[in-house]
């Protein structure tokens, strides 16, 4: 049989490679497996890094100045500032801002303004009182730090507590007749100071925050920087007991003058303040239709409340007067 050139043989495999027909395997030549796929593009918009905001915060008593980054609620920013201080988180009753005297209406809630300098007042003297109730309201408001512990944030002037010259705005409340009170939320102290019996004396331990003496003199003003913030004076961190913080937009004025009139009626109803409860109260409402789809918002975020039915008859109505321009 003749045989064909080389260069015949090699056109001849490439047609039967071409046509499909299979090659012998002294033919074939050992190739590399495919490349898989490309993964798909994960779904959702882009993540970028969040903005590294930087805060500056002293002990109220008076200390050099701080900075804390990295928290997203309360209990971790106590953790900051007592980590920059080297003390204990559970010293700190509460953080006013831009101001370190004990006020209240400087008081954290659940926002801090991006430029906000944050006072840390901690645990001082420890004191005891006794009380006996003379009518069914003691004249206390009471508020609570995120972290467990409730203090006094409004004392009415005439009332029972206002002739206790002892007991003082910004009082942590530690224990009520020895049995301690720390990790309760503020309406569950609400309750119980409510509950006791007119003409029974009952002992409140309570902890005022530490005063300033000499050390006032350490006390300075934070560094003008801007390094890590994003400085806007129309937005703030909010700071939430469920979930991440956010940044966002202050309140816009029907938002900031309804949070106000629910914070006035949950003083009234459950004698608490609590601006954080407030403005989530205001979210839940602003935008619904009637009072039971409100009801049923309400329920779904702040179910363990159990508000009463005349309670969020009278927000819902606030919040459409406020809406309506009628307040």
């Amino acid at each position: 049989m003749r045989e064909l050139p080389e260069a015949q043989v090699t056109q001849l495999k490439l047609g039967l490679m071409q046509t499909g027909e299979a090659m012998s395997p002294q033919d074939s030549k050992p190739t590399a497996p495919p490349l898989p796929p490309p993964s798909p593009p994960p779904a959702g918009p882009p993540e970028y890094p969040r903005p590294k905001l930087i805060f500056h915060t002293q002990l109220a008593h008076g200390s050099p100045t701080g900075r804390i980054h990295g928290f997203t609620n309360v209990k971790e920013l106590y953790a900051k500032i007592a980590e920059v201080f080297n003390i204990s988180p559970s010293e700190i009753l509460f953080c006013t801002l831009n101001s370190h005297k004990v006020d209240m209406q400087k008081l954290l809630g659940g926002q801090i303004g991006l430029e906000d300098f944050i006072f840390a007042h901690v645990r001082g003297e420890t004191k005891e009182v006794e009380v006996t109730k003379t009518e069914d309201a003691l004249g206390l408001t009471i508020t609570d730090n995120g972290a467990g512990y409730a203090f006094i944030k409004r004392i009415k002037e005439g009332s029972t507590i206002d002739r206790l010259k002892t007991v003082c705005v910004g009082d942590h409340i530690e224990a009520i007749n020895d049995q301690s009170i720390v990790g309760c939320r503020h309406y569950e102290v609400a309750k119980m100071l409510k509950e006791q019996p007119r003409g029974v004396p009952f002992t409140l331990r309570l902890v005022g925050p530490k005063k300033a003496f000499d050390m006032i003199g350490m006390r300075t003003r934070a560094p003008k920087s801007n390094e890590g913030k994003m400085v806007n004076g129309k937005e703030t961190l909010r700071l939430r007991s469920k979930g991440s913080a956010t940044v966002q937009e202050v309140q816009n004025e029907f938002e900031e003058r309804a949070t106000k009139k629910v914070d006035d009626l949950l003083e009234s109803y459950m004698g608490i303040r609590d601006l954080e409860l407030a403005t989530t109260i205001v979210e839940a409402g602003k935008d619904k239709k009637n009072p039971d789809d409100f009801a049923e918002a309400l329920d779904s975020v702040l179910g363990d409340f159990a508000f009463p039915d005349v309670f969020l008859f009278d927000v819902w109505g606030a919040i459409g007067d406020v809406k309506n321009g009628r307040i």
